[in-house]
């Protein structure tokens, strides 16, 4: 009882910070931190929660005004009615303009997250088994990222989340990222994002966001790949536009693509 009341209030003090990654008893979503995800968001707590809680209320409401109205002590002979004109088309009708409401910005934001702005900066995202590999086609770095073991945790790292690599983007900067996998089907996932997209061999799917904040922010694979499947997380750094070019400057020689390449420059010389 201690632990889950802790839990409760740990959750409570910080459901109003930033979301890095999930919480003991969360609820909710994550924090948002991309206009996609603001408007998932928007969408599920604004539209979606208010009908599903309205239909169920008045789905409650008519069961327990049934058992009530037509009680047997009340009702020793019971109504033979069949049919009624106006209650069929009432629920005919009503439901499909619950739709229509549904629908309309379900379809926008659709299309919001399929129609990929021009990009600032291009990843690819490469899914084996069991770890991501990515690469920055423009800068020519790549690197594999996989999960820290529990036993090689540092401080703050958390389990099951952390990566001894980070994919590293700028803060409030269009980021497109190619997804595909190099094995079985993987599934590339950023909950603070928005950002789901599956990883099918021999093909290339996109996605795209625009982190508004700096920090550290964790996803997993979310395709049933194999027995490690719970042991390929996704971690992403955004950082501001200096310390991404420090960034850059450093994996090109650390990471670089193509380090043969440089070797037989530098021969030629």
């Amino acid at each position: 009882m201690k632990h889950f009341l802790l839990s409760i209030f740990t959750f409570l003090l910080g459901s109003s910070a930033l979301a890095e990654q999930p919480k003991n008893w969360q609820l909710g979503y994550q924090n948002s931190v991309t206009p996609v995800m603001n408007d998932l968001v928007f969408m599920h707590d604004y539209i979606l929660l208010p009908i599903i809680t309205a239909i169920s209320v008045f789905v409650l409401f008519l069961i327990l005004y049934a058992v009530w109205k037509f009680r047997a002590s009340k009702n020793p002979n019971p109504s033979k009615t069949s049919h009624n004109t106006l209650i069929e088309v009432l629920w005919t009708v009503i439901p499909c303009l619950i739709l229509v409401v549904i629908a309309i910005p379900s379809f926008k934001l659709l299309y919001k997250q399929d129609i990929i702005p021009k990009a600032d900066i291009t990843i690819k995202a490469i899914g084996y088994q069991w770890y991501w590999g990515y690469e920055y086609p423009d800068q020519k770095i790549a690197f594999e990222a996989s999960m820290i073991e529990t036993k090689d945790l540092k401080p703050g790292q958390p389990r099951l989340l952390a990566t001894d690599r980070h994919v590293v983007v700028p803060v409030n900067k269009v980021v497109k990222v190619l997804i595909t996998a190099n094995d079985v089907l993987h599934a590339w996932a950023l909950p603070a994002f928005g950002v789901k997209r599956d990883a099918v061999p021999g093909r290339i799917n996109e996605t795209w966001f625009r982190a508004e904040k700096e920090g550290i922010f964790y996803g997993q694979c979310s395709e049933l790949c194999g027995i490690k499947h719970a042991f390929m997380p996704i971690t992403v750094e955004v950082v501001s536009e200096q310390k991404y070019k420090e960034w850059v400057e450093m994996a090109k020689v650390k990471y670089a693509m193509y380090p043969e390449k440089k070797f037989l420059a530098k021969k030629e010389q």
